[in-house]
């Protein structure tokens, strides 16, 4: 009776609104129906926080049909590739979305757009390679980002342009970044905590974290740098190498070890923090390499003032063409080359000037005046040191087309010639339609020659063609010509610098020519043997052809005018009897008006010594004969 009793309480009670993971509608106190649970998920709908919770259930995608109430959703450990711009939309009250440790490779850009209220995202442990702008727009509240362990080796200026001030916590550590956008780095007033450790950074631009005043964690741990910058970051604030109980609440926890540092005086600043050891270690220069960032002592940390080893020695080029100043130096840290003009203004890339970084400046198209002193100056921590070089733009060269054979300046002169092919510095010993036969002279052993260059192009374009030749040859067979073409040419001596140790040019010299017209062989009388004789086969065929059709025609009319009797013969009339005779030395035979009619019962006389033949035509059995032949007096 009392088993009765508690069977009829629990059936008369109302149901648990507990976790729910049958897929159907769920009833909520305030009337309103949820949507579906995802299979293999668990639902917590029975009121705020509402939450959906799918780790480890094996799903491709994001679940369709979505309580776009909850407020919580969890799909780590999954296989879902991609998130769509329908999967989250609408999901307004979102504070929490996980999508760790799936397989996650590509966002739709505008993916989040809708959780404008989303606090903490956690991407870690998945594929992307790279963040756009658009991908994470719309995350006004963000405060934690989670992208660790991933493939990112782009992270775009506005991806975080939403959540900048926003955002507490940054997780870009286990990824393949060789940069960041600093300036966005830089904008993030509130971030406390910046994982930037295992990846592929290689420097750190002066200032980047001081802007950044309530960081509190800042770890660049495994990466590529070999320097650290000064930072008023650091300077104002207790610096650790790990978070400990009662360190202040303005202490900075400053992680860097496993970095290839370079222990220098630019490092001074670093050593001089009141910060325990964290086994930070220095990779050079050779005498610290290996040693422990910490033991090494201040004095240790010393630079090298600069000192300019190569210089480019007095410079002169005709007018027109591109003057090449070089300027190398020696230091630690490696020095930074700048040039100054004649007029005291700093160079830099223009223009007309191009300066680059191994100390080369170049002025295109040089003019008189850009002549005079040029200074190099070579600085880097511990000093800087300068070098002066000359330049002198001269005339113009002579054009080509005034003389097709010219030396360069510096080489031994030769005589004019009108003829292309003998005389100057470069001769066109051969040439033909398509290829022409290049001869230099040796002008004695030039220093450090590696090869000759040659380059040329045709009246018709402005398309430089290079040849490189070995440094002991005189000569270079040009293929590949085109018929009827002038080609102006010219061949560089490439050897090393002995000054600066650069790569430099020397002309030998330059010429014109021009390529034989192209020769259109005449036909042969027998390439158009065949041709003929085939055509002479096909004619007399035709002939013959409409010869036989010709015949054919007339037999044929001949036979339509005759009565359909055959050609020759007389018409036979019905019941006329024809009769022929053959002579026998005697008189000759009756003619036709001996002929007699059938119904005449007497038949005709012999006569002697002929022999009759009697044709009967009848219309039913055609012609008959009958020969009579008799013999007179027997």
């Amino acid at each position: 009776m009392l088993g009765l009793l508690l069977l009829c309480l629990l059936a008369l009670s109302p149901p648990r609104l507990g976790a729910a993971s049958a897929v159907g509608p769920v009833s909520v106190p305030d009337g309103s129906v949820s949507g579906p649970c995802p299979r293999r998920c668990r639902c917590q709908t029975s009121a705020p926080p509402r939450s959906v919770l799918c780790p480890g259930a094996g799903l491709l995608f994001v679940p369709p049909g979505l309580d776009r109430r909850a407020s919580e959703l969890r799909l780590p450990d999954n296989f879902i590739a991609s998130v769509r711009r329908r999967d989250l939309a609408n999901m307004t009250g979102l504070l929490h979305l996980s999508l760790s440790r799936n397989t996650l490779a590509h966002i739709a850009p505008g993916a989040f757009a809708d959780l404008r209220a989303l606090r903490a995202l956690h991407l870690d442990g998945n594929r992307l390679s790279s963040l756009g702008a658009a991908q994470l727009r719309g995350l006004v509240s963000l405060r934690h980002l989670i992208l660790a362990n991933n493939q990112l080796g782009v992270l775009a200026a506005g991806a975080l342009a939403d959540c900048a001030e926003t955002l507490e916590d940054l997780d870009l550590s286990y990824n393949n970044l060789e940069a960041l956008p600093w300036d966005a780095v830089a904008r993030l007033a509130n971030v406390n905590t910046l994982g930037l450790d295992h990846n592929l950074l290689a420097a750190v631009p002066a200032g980047a974290f001081a802007g950044l005043h309530k960081l509190a964690r800042l770890d660049m741990t495994a990466n590529r740098l070999t320097t650290i910058p000064p930072d008023p970051l650091f300077s104002r604030l207790p610096v650790l190498s790990r978070p400990r109980p009662g360190a202040p609440a303005s202490a900075l926890v400053l992680a860097f070890g496993g970095n290839p540092l370079h222990c220098n005086c630019e490092l001074v600043w670093l050593r001089r923090l009141a910060r325990e050891d964290d086994l930070e270690a220095c990779a050079s220069p050779p005498a610290l390499g290996g040693r422990s960032f910490w033991a090494v002592r201040e004095d240790e940390f010393v630079c090298e003032p600069p000192v300019v080893t190569h210089r480019s020695p007095p410079v002169a080029v005709p007018e027109g063409r591109t003057a090449s100043l070089r300027c190398r130096a020696a230091g630690d840290p490696e020095p930074r080359v700048r040039w100054v003009s004649p007029r005291g203004r700093l160079l830099g890339n223009s223009s007309r000037t191009r300066a680059f970084p191994n100390g080369t400046l170049e002025l295109l198209a040089a003019t008189p005046g850009d002549g005079g002193i040029f200074t190099c100056i070579a600085a880097n921590a511990a000093g800087e040191a300068t070098a002066s070089v000359e330049l002198t733009v001269g005339p113009p060269p002579p054009q080509l087309a005034n003389s097709t054979s010219y030396p360069r300046a510096g080489l031994p002169q030769a005589p004019d010639h009108d003829s292309d092919s003998d005389g100057g510095s470069v001769q066109v010993a051969e040439r033909s339609a398509t290829a022409a036969l290049i001869r230099w002279p040796d002008h004695g052993p030039v220093p450090g020659l590696r090869m000759y260059q040659i380059q040329y192009n045709s009246s018709a374009d402005d398309i430089l063609v290079y040849r490189m030749v070995p440094a002991g040859s005189r000569s270079f067979h040009l293929t590949d010509l085109v018929s009827g073409r002038t080609y102006d040419l010219c061949v560089l001596a490439v050897s090393e610098d002995g000054a600066t140790g650069l790569t430099a040019t020397r002309a030998v010299g330059c010429a014109r020519f021009s390529t034989e017209p192209e020769l259109r062989p005449c036909r042969s009388p027998h390439s158009a043997a065949p041709v003929l004789g085939g055509t002479m086969i096909i004619a007399l065929g035709g002939v013959i052809v409409a010869s036989v059709l010709g015949f054919i025609f007339l037999l044929l009319l001949r036979y339509k005018v005759h009565g359909d009797q055959p050609p020759g013969k007389p018409a036979a009339r019905g019941g006329v009897s024809s009769v022929c005779s053959q002579t026998n030395g005697g008189a000759p035979a009756p003619g036709p008006e001996s002929s007699v009619s059938d119904s005449d019962p007497t038949p005709p006389t012999p006569v002697k010594g002929h022999t009759l033949v009697q044709l009967d035509f009848e219309p039913s059995r055609g012609p008959r004969g009958r020969l009579t032949h008799e013999r007179g007096g027997q």
